[in-house]
């Protein structure tokens, strides 16, 4: 006889499958952390919004900090001109010690022919503001464009002597560089993370006549740390390659001007949790506690705690979603060293970033 189909699946789309875990693992609640914490990647402005401010309530945000033992957030989105000074203004002058705003630099100006002494002015500026540091986005190889229409990669001798400007600012630059590599992949039944991508099919760069492969980013991403060694870099997202800590630890050993931060990336590292705490371990002055959420909220703030300090395995990264964004699988904690806390969520950013 032909086995049966039940009937209850015979109409169960894939996209429709949202399993829940039966696994019956611990649960640890870690309210407040080990130490006091500097969240070194967030989002506060107003440029990713229509026009309004990130966040609207900013003495309710330090509440929040204060309940959740966050000592400082770093603000990215200073832009440059007029809105780095109403950034600055509205949290780093009113709520002293509480954040600290970074600038960014117009890279479309690359296709003037003044442009690197113009970003040189922008960062003059945006210092005396009151920048305390340099965001560069992905867009940096991915979007910009030069005037003959060919993109600029993080490794053009202007983007590089722009940046080493920064570096004799005293500006630290964080810098995010492609994406994850899934999103240079076919967009396919393969993908790993295509209930992402189908919501945000900008985000897929798989295209290859269209731009560079992610290797090539991140061979780009390592020749400007390089070519800038008087300027701290930081390489968000676990260095741009969460998927390859071989590629990251390659470049922490080849840069001692180099740094990463977590933020965003607790899917991709709890996956592999004994090997970034290897790395961790390894550069224990190198890696930087980020979230990367924003609006930033208690649970998020304390599920991060869970994830750096405890040896919980088998939990959502994403606990508020049905289907997880960046793919569906469970994490583990990094259970980290104890030693190691301290540095990676207060003392190293109080170091790079002069805080």
């Amino acid at each position: 006889m032909p086995k049966q189909e039940h009937p209850s699946l015979a109409d169960l789309r894939l996209a429709d499958w949202a399993p829940r875990s039966q696994l019956r693992a611990r649960t640890t609640v870690v309210d407040r952390p080990a130490h006091p914490v500097i969240d070194v990647h967030n989002h506060l402005g107003r440029w990713l919004t229509d026009g309004d401010w990130m966040i609207d309530d900013v003495p309710a945000l330090v509440a929040l900090m204060d309940e959740c033992g966050v000592e400082t957030i770093v603000n990215l989105d200073g832009l440059w001109g007029e809105e780095v000074t109403a950034n600055v203004e509205r949290y780093d002058r009113a709520h002293p010690g509480r954040f600290a705003t970074f600038c960014q630099l117009e890279w479309d100006l690359l296709a003037a022919p003044d442009g690197v002494a113009r970003l040189i002015a922008s960062l003059d500026d945006s210092a005396a503001r009151g920048a305390r540091g340099v965001k560069v986005w992905k867009s940096l190889g991915l979007t910009v464009r030069d005037a003959d229409g060919s993109l600029i990669l993080p490794d053009d001798r202007r983007v590089i002597d722009v940046l080493a400007h920064a570096g004799s600012l005293g500006l630290p630059v964080l810098i995010h560089t492609a994406d994850p590599i899934a999103f240079f992949e076919p967009l396919d039944r393969h993908n790993e993370r295509i209930d992402e991508l189908g919501a945000m099919p900008e985000w897929w760069f798989g295209d290859s006549d269209r731009h560079p492969r992610f290797d090539r980013l991140l061979d780009a991403h390592a020749a400007l740390v390089l070519g800038a060694p008087g300027t701290r870099f930081i390489g968000a997202h676990a260095g741009c390659a969460a998927e390859d800590l071989d590629r990251v630890e390659r470049l922490l050993e080849a840069a001692p001007n180099y740094a990463i931060d977590t933020a965003g990336r607790m899917a991709e590292l709890g996956r592999q949790p004994r090997r970034f705490a290897r790395l961790v371990a390894a550069h224990p002055d190198r890696v930087l506690f980020g979230t990367d959420i924003y609006p930033v909220t208690a649970e998020q703030y304390r599920l991060h705690y869970r994830f750096f300090e405890t040896a919980d395995e088998g939990f959502g990264y994403a606990p508020e979603s049905e289907i997880p964004g960046q793919g569906r699988w469970d994490v583990a904690a990094l259970d980290l060293d104890p030693v190691l806390l301290e540095p990676v969520y207060r003392g190293n950013a109080r170091r790079l970033l002069a805080l």
